[in-house]
C-alpha cells in the first residue's frame, strides 16, 4: 500500500475537512479499492478483482468508489462504498431522495438465490479472490438506506438487498456473511429497525444506528450500527468474495453499504460478544476464558480497553470484569492476526427467602404445597425474573440436578422442610432462594350454612356461597381469599373450586371444605355443613269460585300447606297485595280477588301461596238456538253469567260445549251447571219433527200421527193439515189433540201414503208425506 500514501494525502487535502462524507469514483480502480483500501493486512495475498459491474452513467459517475468521512460524525474515517444509485448522491446532507436508475442495470441471481428473493435490479458488484494464512478473516461495514422511513409502516415491508458472498474457489456453494450477529438472518431494513408506531414491532433494534436528519453526513434516511462480517477460512487456500448490493422490485429509494478502510484483516475468533443488549452477558462472579490457540501463533499480546495486559502472553486469557479484550497474534513472516471480544456483567437476580404457610388438616406438619405461590415474594414481584425449578438441596439448585417434579402439588417429608428455588433473569443469571415450608395452626369452626329448600321438596337446592364467604370474612385477616371445595383432595391440589352458585349433591346435609388464604399463605382450612331446611310446600289448588248469588254468605279458603307438622307455621294473609288481619291456616271470605298467604316455619323458611277467588254465579239461559232438521237437529244453549259452565241434555253427561248435535225431534230438557257450585238451571225445549208412518190398529202403540214436539205449550199456534194423494183435505189437527187416528168421518182409511202441510206462526212451512199401515 506504500505507493498510495502520497495520492491519499493529496486526496485528503483536496477533500478538506467537511461536515459531509466525500466520494471519489475516478481515483481508484476496483483492484485498488479492494487491495489497497479495504484490505488492511500484508498477510492476505493473491488479491485479484475478477468482476466489477454497476450503473452506467455515461462515464461521468459510478455506483461504487472511495469515500472519505474525515471530520464528520460518520463512524468510519474512510473506505469503500457500493450503492444502488449514483455515487455522487451518497454524500450528505440528507435533503434529497437518492433515487437513481441507469440503462440496462440488472439485478443479481446469486443475491436472489442466497436471500430467497426475486426481481432485483440495479445491482452493484465487486468480486475478488484472496489467500490468507489465518483461519478467519473479518471486515467492518455499515448499511444505510432511503427505505428507512421514520414512523412509516413502509419500513416494515420494503428493503433493498445486499450480501457478502464467500466461498472456497474449489466450491460452488457460497455463504453470506452479511448477517445479524449470532443469527442466520440477513441484514435488511425489515430485519433491523426500532418499533414503528402503528406498523410493526422492533426487529434487532440493538443493531439499528439512527434515523438521519437533514444534517446527516450521508444522504440516506437511516443506517445500522457498525457490524462485522466474519468468515472462517482454511489457511493458504484461495477464496472468492462477491460484494453485491441491489434494489428490490424497482429502482426507487436507493441504499448503500460502507466498508471500513483497512478493516479486512486476519482474525482470530474469541467467541461471541457477551452483551446486555444481546441478552447474553456474564453473570456476577462468573469468569470467561478466551482461547486464541487456533491461530497457532508464535506469540500473543492481550489488551483490555486498549491497554496492554502485562505478562499476559499465553494463547488463553481468563477475564473477570467488563471490558473490550483484544489479542494480537504473531503468525510469523510479519503477519499478525487480531481478535476482539467485548464482555459485560450483569448482577444476579435479587431474591428474598420466604416461608410458605400451607394448611394442614391433621396438624402433623406434613401437607401439600404449591411452591409457585412463593414466586412473587421470592422475586420481589420482578416480572423479568423467573423460577426455573425447585430443588431439595442447594447444590442441586446450582447444578440443576434432581429438580422437584411436582412443584404445584409438592408434599413435604418433614415438618419445617426447606426447599430451594432457582431464579433466573433474562440472561440466565441465577440466584438461589430458600422456601421454608410451614403450616397454619389456625383452627376454625364454621357453623352450618343453612338454605331453605326450593319448590321441589327433595333436599337439593342452590346455595349462594358468596353469602357464606361474607359470613366468614369478619373472622379472618382483611383481604383474605376464601375458596370452597367439595373434597380435601381438591382443596390441597387447588382444583375444582366450587362456584358461588352451588347446588348440593348430597340431600339435605352436605359437608364442603373451605380454604382461607392470606396472601401466599394458607390461613386456615375448615369444613362446613351445607344444610337444606324444610320449606313450606303447598297443594296445587290455585283458583276458587265465589257464588255471587249467595252473597253475603262466606266460603272458606285454605292456605294449602301440606307440611305443617312439627314446623310451627305462622300465617299472614293478603288481599290484592294488601295485608288483611288474618293469621290462621284458613279464612272465611265473601270477596273476590287475589289472596296470598305467606307461611313461615320456625326454621325461618318462608314461602307464599296465591289463591285466586274468582266471581261465579248461576247461569241465565238467554235463548236456545234450534237448527231444525228432518231427523237430527242441532241446538245451541246461549247463557250469561260470571261462572264457568257445563251443559247437558236430558240424561246425557255434562260437557263443556254449549252445542249439541244429532238431537232427535221431541220434547227435551237442557241443563246448565256452574262448575264452581253456584247452582244449576234447566229448561224444556221442543224440537219439531215428523213421523214417517203410524199404525192405527188399536194396540195403543203408534195409533196416532202428529208432528213430534207439538204440544199445547209448544207450537200452540201451529197449523197442521193432512191430505190424501189426490189433494183432498182429510184432517186438520190442533196442537192440543192426540193427532189423526187414520179415519175419515168415522171410517178407517186404507193403507196408503198421505201428505201433510205444517205452517208455523212465523210463516215457516213444512211439507211431506207419511204412511198409514194397519
Amino acid at each position: 500500500m506504500k505507493h498510495l500514501v502520497i495520492i491519499s494525502f493529496l486526496l485528503i487535502y483536496k477533500l478538506g475537512f467537511t461536515q459531509n462524507v466525500q466520494v471519489d469514483s475516478q481515483s481508484y480502480t476496483a483492484q485498488q479499492l479492494i487491495e489497497d483500501i479495504l484490505i488492511g493486512s500484508n498477510c492476505i495475498s493473491n488479491v485479484v478483482v475478477t468482476n466489477v459491474s454497476g450503473g452506467n452513467f455515461n462515464g461521468t459517475d459510478q455506483s461504487y468508489g472511495y469515500f472519505d468521512a474525515s471530520g464528520t460524525s460518520f463512524p468510519f474515517q474512510s473506505g469503500v462504498v457500493l450503492s444502488t444509485g449514483k455515487l455522487s448522491n451518497v454524500p450528505g446532507p440528507n435533503t434529497t431522495l437518492s433515487d437513481d436508475d441507469a440503462n440496462n442495470w440488472n439485478g443479481d441471481n446469486d443475491l436472489e438465490n442466497i436471500l430467497n428473493e426475486n426481481n432485483t435490479t440495479n445491482a452493484t458488484i465487486i468480486e475478488f479472490e484472496f489467500t490468507s494464512i489465518a483461519s478467519q478473516i473479518s471486515f467492518r461495514y455499515l448499511f444505510a438506506s432511503e427505505e428507512y422511513q421514520e414512523n412509516n409502516a413502509n419500513t416494515c415491508q420494503y428493503s433493498d438487498l445486499f450480501g457478502f458472498l464467500i466461498r472456497n474457489v474449489n466450491d460452488v456453494q457460497c455463504d453470506n456473511i452479511a448477517l445479524i450477529p449470532n443469527t442466520q438472518t440477513p441484514v435488511k431494513v425489515t430485519t433491523v429497525h426500532p418499533e414503528i408506531p402503528n406498523g410493526c414491532a422492533a426487529q434487532n433494534e440493538a443493531y439499528f444506528g439512527s434515523w438521519n436528519n437533514t444534517s446527516a453526513p450521508i444522504n440516506f434516511n437511516g443506517q445500522t450500527t457498525v457490524l462485522t462480517a466474519t468468515a472462517n477460512t482454511v489457511p493458504n487456500e484461495t477464496y472468492h468474495v462477491k460484494l453485491v448490493i441491489a434494489d428490490e422490485q424497482n429502482y426507487r429509494y436507493d441504499s448503500a453499504v460502507f466498508l471500513e478502510a483497512g478493516s479486512f484483516i486476519l482474525n482470530t475468533d474469541l467467541g461471541e460478544h457477551r452483551l446486555i443488549a444481546t441478552n447474553n452477558p456474564l453473570c456476577k462472579n462468573e469468569t470467561i476464558t478466551f482461547d486464541a490457540s487456533a491461530s497457532n501463533g508464535n506469540s500473543y499480546k492481550w489488551f483490555k480497553d486498549n491497554i496492554a495486559l502485562i505478562n499476559e502472553t499465553n494463547s488463553t486469557y481468563t477475564a473477570t470484569e467488563t471490558g473490550t479484550y483484544n489479542v494480537e497474534i504473531d503468525l510469523g513472516n510479519n503477519c499478525t492476526s487480531y481478535g476482539e471480544i467485548t464482555i459485560e456483567y450483569i448482577e444476579n437476580p435479587i431474591v428474598s427467602n420466604t416461608t410458605l404457610i400451607a394448611c394442614d388438616e391433621n396438624q402433623d406438619g406434613l401437607t401439600t404445597y404449591n411452591l409457585f405461590d412463593a414466586e412473587q415474594t421470592i422475586t420481589n414481584s420482578d416480572n423479568t425474573l423467573q423460577i426455573t425449578n425447585f430443588y431439595r438441596i442447594p447444590s442441586d439448585a446450582e447444578n440443576q440436578l434432581n429438580e422437584i417434579s411436582n412443584p404445584s402439588t409438592f408434599e413435604n417429608t418433614i415438618p419445617q422442610q426447606i426447599v430451594y428455588a432457582r431464579v433466573e433473569n433474562q440472561s440466565q443469571c441465577f440466584s438461589i432462594a430458600e422456601i421454608t415450608l410451614d403450616i397454619s395452626i389456625n383452627n376454625m369452626a364454621i357453623a352450618p350454612f343453612e338454605t331453605c329448600d326450593d319448590n321441589t321438596p327433595d333436599g337439593f337446592t342452590l346455595f349462594n356461597l358468596d353469602d357464606l364467604r361474607n359470613r366468614i370474612e369478619p373472622n379472618v385477616p382483611v383481604n383474605s381469599v376464601i375458596t370452597f371445595y367439595k373434597t380435601t383432595d381438591d382443596l390441597f391440589s387447588e382444583t375444582n373450586a366450587l362456584p358461588d352458585a352451588y347446588e348440593n349433591v348430597d340431600a339435605y346435609t352436605e359437608t364442603i371444605w373451605v380454604k382461607i388464604e392470606n396472601g401466599i399463605d394458607c390461613y386456615a382450612v375448615a369444613s362446613v355443613d351445607l344444610v337444606v331446611l324444610e320449606s313450606p310446600q303447598f297443594s296445587s289448588i290455585k283458583n276458587i269460585g265465589y257464588c255471587l248469588n249467595s252473597y253475603p254468605e262466606t266460603i272458606t279458603i285454605d292456605s294449602g300447606l301440606l307440611n305443617a307438622s312439627n314446623n310451627n307455621p305462622t300465617y299472614q294473609w293478603y288481599l290484592n297485595n294488601s295485608i288483611i288481619p288474618e293469621n290462621s291456616s284458613s279464612i272465611n271470605i265473601n270477596e273476590t280477588g287475589t289472596y296470598t298467604v305467606t307461611v313461615t316455619f320456625n326454621n325461618g323458611c318462608s314461602e307464599s301461596n296465591t289463591i285466586e277467588v274468582v266471581p261465579s254465579n248461576v247461569a241465565t239461559i238467554e235463548n236456545i238456538d234450534i237448527l231444525q232438521a228432518s231427523e237430527n237437529s242441532t241446538i245451541t244453549i246461549n247463557v250469561s253469567g260470571e261462572g264457568i259452565y257445563e251443559f247437558a241434555i236430558d240424561n246425557s253427561i255434562f260437557q263443556d260445549s254449549n252445542t249439541f248435535s244429532n238431537v232427535s225431534a221431541g220434547i227435551h230438557t237442557v241443563f246448565v251447571n256452574d262448575l264452581n257450585g253456584c247452582g244449576m238451571v234447566q229448561q224444556q225445549i221442543s224440537v219439531l219433527g215428523f213421523p214417517k208412518y203410524f199404525t192405527p190398529n188399536g194396540d195403543g202403540i203408534n195409533d196416532f200421527w202428529k208432528p213430534y214436539g207439538v204440544t199445547s205449550e209448544f207450537y200452540s199456534d201451529i197449523d197442521i193439515k193432512i191430505f190424501n194423494r189426490y189433494g183432498k183435505l182429510i184432517k186438520q189437527i190442533k196442537p192440543s189433540q192426540s193427532g189423526w187416528n187414520g179415519t175419515l168421518q168415522g171410517q178407517p182409511l186404507p193403507n196408503d201414503d198421505y201428505w201433510y202441510r205444517v205452517v208455523l206462526k212465523d210463516g215457516s212451512k213444512y211439507t211431506g208425506h207419511f204412511s198409514l199401515k194397519r
